[in-house]
This record gives structure tokens, sequence and C-alpha cells, in this order.
């Protein structure tokens, strides 16, 4: 187990070191405004604030956590994309200006206590709003490219994890179409009511909170299994696994939040079908985390392991 951890290391570690200084940027700023959040979360603890509401500060925390950790997992998986050194500084680049100022202007204005979206009650409020819309926009655009060029990218990269690329690109797609139908669902509402806005939009929220990280568990889970001894065909069924039970549960939130049914007060079917999707995605890491954890050391050496978690190229039958 000692071996298999210090080897997931150095493939972390590798990201970094083997990393371009847009990358390496990348890193850093999600980790700020991943601590960020933190630092909002405790506050907003002591303080005993609201922790509902269009002005709560459990906006600025969670988008710094959320900002912070996809910047720093689309820096990660984007790593083994093929990317020429224009496209991945503007691609990259733009998105770390983006996540930033969307995180800023949501802190920013939950200082102030004023709502950040739907707020057009002052020229200034206007302009955060708009800004915040603009930069929405930006990052639905680039992370379409991001999207586009790992359908492209073959690469070393194994098809196990060149699917959980592409999936957990389309799902992050999904993710900020959804965010994007919540922004001109409030833009309308806010016109006779902006308080009414906030609550009329929030009815998304929990499908754009599912959708919005599988870019991390799908490639992570690819990308866990290949400290394993198993063939590719082994570690493509159990991806498909982790990525049919997430699939499955990611549709039926999204049809209860487009029907308004509450997650938590759903149908018997639904609810099952949420189970079981859950089941299957949690079933695929329990899984890999064995196979990761428990293989048999004489089986597979330390050197093999680093090899294929540095490049994904274990294609075997």
């Amino acid at each position: 187990m000692k071996t298999v951890m210090q080897a997931m290391g150095r493939s972390l570690r590798r990201s970094w070191d083997e990393g371009t200084r847009i990358e390496r940027t990348a890193f850093l700023v999600g980790g700020l405004l991943f601590l960020s959040g933190l630092v909002h979360l405790v506050i907003l603890t002591i303080s005993g604030g609201p922790w509902t509401g269009p002005i709560s500060l459990r906006k600025a925390t969670t988008f710094g956590l959320s900002f912070g950790l996809t910047l720093a997992t689309v820096a990660w998986v984007t790593h083994f994309i093929q990317l020429g050194t224009v496209a991945r500084r503007v691609l990259l680049g733009g998105f770390t200006i983006a996540c930033v100022v969307e995180t800023t202007l949501v802190s920013m204005q939950a200082w102030r206590g004023v709502p950040s979206h739907f707020n057009f009650s002052t020229p200034f409020d206007a302009a955060v709003a708009g800004t915040l819309a603009f930069g929405g926009m930006a990052i639905v655009a680039l992370t379409l490219g991001f999207t586009l060029s790992a359908f492209r990218s073959v690469g070393q990269n194994s098809p196990s994890m060149r699917l959980a690329m592409r999936f957990g690109f389309v799902t992050l797609m999904v993710a900020l179409g959804v965010g994007a139908a919540m922004i001109a669902v409030g833009v309308t509402t806010s016109q006779s009511d902006p308080e009414l806005a906030y609550t009329t939009a929030g009815f998304l929220k929990p499908a754009h909170a599912v959708t919005m990280h599988a870019i991390l568990v799908i490639p992570g889970l690819a990308w866990l299994l290949t400290f394993t001894t198993w063939p590719e065909r082994t570690r493509m069924r159990i991806v498909q696994l982790g990525a049919g039970g997430y699939l499955v549960l990611s549709v039926v939130v999204l049809v209860e939040a487009i029907t308004k049914v509450p997650p938590l007060a759903a149908p018997l079917v639904p609810t099952l079908l949420s189970i079981v999707g859950l089941a299957a995605l949690v079933t695929a890491g329990v899984i890999g985390i064995y196979g990761a954890l428990y293989r048999r050391p004489e089986v597979a050496g330390d050197q093999e392991i680093t090899r294929d978690a540095r490049s994904f190229t274990d294609v075997g039958a």
C-alpha cells in the first residue's frame, strides 16, 4: 500500500513538474480560490450569519470551493489532452481569469450585503450582474473548447482515460448549460421582483451541483485504476460502470429539477433510480480503491505502476 501511495504522489507531482507556466498558475489560483471558500465557511460558521438567501456568505463559500476545485481539476485533466501552446494558454488562461472574476465579484457582493445575481438596483450592481453573466458565457465557450479538444485528442491516453475525460467535459457542459438557464430564468423574473428571482432560479441548483464535478470524479476514477494490475478491458468496464451511474443520477436530478420535484421528496421510481445510479458510482470507486491498494506486490512492481500512472498508455486487452 505504501508503494502505491508513493506512486500516486509522484504522479500528481509530475503534473506540476511537467506542467507549463499557465498550468502551474491555474493550480495555484485554484488552490487560492478553494482556500477563500474555506475562509468564508469558517467566518460564516463563527458569525452565525444566514445560510440561505441571496446575501448569505454561503454564496462566497460555495463559489470559492466549487470554482477552486473545478479550476484545479480542469488544469489537471487538460494536462493529458493534446493542445498547442497557444491554444492551451488561451483556453486555460481564459478559464482561470473567468473563475477569479466570478468568485471575486460574488464574494464582494456578499460582503457588501447585496445580491450578486439578478441585482439591477444601481448602475454598479447592474454592471456586476452583467459581468457575472458575461463571465459565465465565457466559461461555457472555453469549456466547449476543452471538450472538443478532448474528443479530437488521442495521444498516449488509454481508452478508459479518454472516455473519462470526454464524459467529464460533456457533463460539465451540461452543468454550465443549467447555470445559464438559471441566469435566464432569474433575469426574466427580476424585472418584476428581484427577490423572487433568486428563489425562482434556485430550482435548478441540484442539477447544477450534481453535474458540476463529473470532470473530477470520473477522470479521477480512471487515474486511480492506472495503479492496479488489471488489463485495460477491465479498467474500461469499471469506468463505464462509474460513468453510467453518474449519468443515471444526473438525468434523474435534472428531470426532478425541471419538473420542480425536490430530490428529498421525489416519488418512488426516481428515488430508486437515483439510488441505483449512486450505487453504481460508489461501487466503481470501491473497486478502484481495492484494486489499487490491495493488489499483490509480486504481480506488479513500483516501476510498472509509476510508468502507467504517468502516461496512461496501458491499453492491453
